[in-house]
């Protein structure tokens, strides 16, 4: 049997750790992103143990290891700064600790990571041919370069993935959830150490999470209808955000476009597939990360379960199944899991959307009369995942640098929750 080859359509998170996944498994890649430029697009997200550990098993936990970790997870306040709930750290539990970086050092991190020549930048997946006889052999992609052969796709397009679209045509798709949201990245000069903390007010939140690099990633949401646009996002932040608790007012300070370093207030509605795919995959194409299973940032998990999809279908498919089986076997692992993460991030975020002040006062005496060990344990299932076992995959890592500011970008629809 020749090299196998896998097309992946998308060059995000999801998308680039499959590539990289796969031909460390002995698999040949092409990677076609449709942008011009990979260029980092979003702000923060966190590397929860079970990402890392996920990363760890293809060979990229010392490439995305470099600054400090998170002294814990999310503490929970309320607008005057008491505490409702507040998190040991991670690495004692999990035995790795969380770890929050800029998207675009990720995004460099899994590209550096690629073979070379198999990125394609500029390239867009329009559909595949074959698709119901792909049980017999090869499947043709369609892009906008030209015909690609492929012995397995991966369908890592996003949101409103095109690929997903022809797969199943009568599901729904996206739907709005219900919240706006707001993010940024800071510079972290002159601040003391913050804890990394969500605020919940009356349908409003606040997050500031610490950056492995020195800066401070924030973000914002609140309850609004859909296509809602402020014309001035940094007056809006401080109109709904400025008078809650410190250090809140002072990083909204911070929001400030002028030379020489402007700030990029990246802003987007949240959808979600609320309805889930009947499954992740058909013949020899497999659905991940949000083309699969869209989800709310409430668990802060999107990208951390594309990750995962990655790894384990690159496991799958090194096995010695023939595609098809193996991307049934795909399914079956991840299908039943991002469901259940999806359902309870879709009830976190009603939580957080209360607004009547007796709802939200019943919530907030709730949130902190439950035992510490109830909430940990309930992050078990979420942190605890362990990828499938297996032979360590070849290929070098890349060498683990510091976490770079990337190219500003405006941002797209299908980074609004990863």
């Amino acid at each position: 049997m020749g090299v196998r080859h896998a097309v992946v359509a998308g060059g995000g998170i999801g998308g680039l750790t499959a590539a990289v996944a796969l031909s460390r498994r002995g698999w040949r890649v092409t990677v076609c992103e449709r942008a011009s430029a990979l260029t980092g697009t979003g702000a923060g997200i966190v590397l929860a143990p079970n990402a890392l550990r996920a990363l760890e098993s293809i060979g990229l936990g010392p490439a995305v290891s470099a600054g400090e970790p998170l002294a814990g997870v999310l503490g929970l306040r309320t607008p005057d700064g008491a505490w409702l709930s507040r998190t040991g750290a991670t690495a004692s539990r999990y035995g790795l600790p969380a770890r929050a970086v800029h998207r675009g050092f990720l995004i460099d991190t899994l590209a550096a990571a690629l073979p070379p020549g198999a990125l394609r930048l500029g390239v867009s997946v329009d559909g595949v041919d074959g698709v119901d006889e792909a049980a017999e052999g090869a499947v043709v992609v369609r892009t906008s370069a030209g015909e690609l052969r492929a012995d397995a796709v991966v369908a890592a397009d996003g949101l409103r993935s095109a690929l997903r679209g022809q797969l199943f045509p009568r599901h729904p798709g996206p739907r709005y959830a219900g919240e706006t949201g707001w993010r940024a990245v800071l510079s972290g000069a002159g601040l003391p150490a913050l804890p990394a903390a969500e605020t919940w007010g009356r349908g409003e939140r606040f997050g500031i999470i610490p950056l492995a690099d020195g800066r401070v990633y924030v973000y914002a949401t609140a309850v609004t209808g859909p296509g809602t646009r402020p014309a001035d996002h940094r007056a809006e932040l401080i109109r709904r955000f400025g008078a809650w608790h410190d250090p809140i007012p002072a990083l909204l300070e911070r929001l400030d476009r002028r030379e020489p370093d402007p700030v990029t207030v990246l802003h987007h509605d949240f959808h979600e597939l609320a309805v889930p795919l009947p499954r992740f995959h058909s013949g020899r194409v497999a659905l991940l990360g949000d083309a699969a299973h869209a989800m709310t940032p409430n668990l802060g998990q999107g990208g951390c379960q594309a990750v995962e999809d990655a790894v384990v279908l690159a496991h799958l498919l090194a096995g010695d199944t023939g595609v098809p089986a193996a991307l049934a076997a795909y399914t079956a692992a991840r299908h039943g899991r991002t469901t259940r993460i999806s359902r309870l991030s879709r009830r976190m975020g009603g939580l957080a959307r209360l607004s009547h002040p007796l709802a939200v006062s019943v919530r907030d005496v709730a949130v902190r009369v439950t035992p510490s060990v109830v909430t940990t344990r309930g992050l078990d299932t979420l942190l605890g995942w362990q990828p499938p076992p297996g032979p360590a995959p070849a290929g070098p890592a890349p060498a683990p640098g510091p976490a770079r500011a990337p190219r500003r970008s405006a941002g797209s629809e299908e980074e609004q929750q990863r």
